[in-house]
């Protein structure tokens, strides 16, 4: 049954579905983030220092644990960002599910009450038949 609402519910419904998408592909970046951040970590503790030797090699592994540092703090700032565009994801998508069942929950009145609209008009002609043939058989 097509109400008023029907075509709105419809536009409701794909903007719902489409922050449904922005959100798992934001779960989906923070995943990678997290990912990212845990062989970061796993890479540093690879990282050996050497106890003994000459000073170049002390100062290469003093410059590999510093690249090492630097992409940690950038997965961390990547693994925040990505937090929040999560987090932004899911209210956007708390928000587009409560007016879609808003106006979903309005069609549905609707169609309810044109139910029970159609089904007194039936009444009413099926009565107005009854008495018409009532009339004629008493003749």
């Amino acid at each position: 049954m097509k109400t008023r609402y029907t075509s709105l519910v419809s536009v409701k419904k794909n903007i719902m579905q489409k922050s449904e998408g922005t959100f798992k592909s934001a779960n989906e970046i923070l995943n990678n983030a997290l990912s990212a951040l845990k062989i970061s970590f796993n890479a540093l503790n690879d990282i050996e220092t050497p106890l003994r030797g000459r000073m170049p090699e002390f100062l290469a592994s003093r410059m590999l644990l510093d690249a090492q540092r630097e992409l940690i703090t950038h997965n961390e700032e990547w693994v925040e960002f990505a937090k929040r565009e999560t987090e932004s994801a899911k209210e956007q998508l708390k928000f587009d599910t409560i007016e879609y069942e808003k106006f979903n929950y309005l069609e549905l009145q609707e169609i309810k009450e044109q139910i029970k609209r159609s089904k007194f008009l039936e009444a009413k002609e099926l009565d107005e038949i009854a008495l018409m043939t009532y009339g004629n058989k008493k003749r």
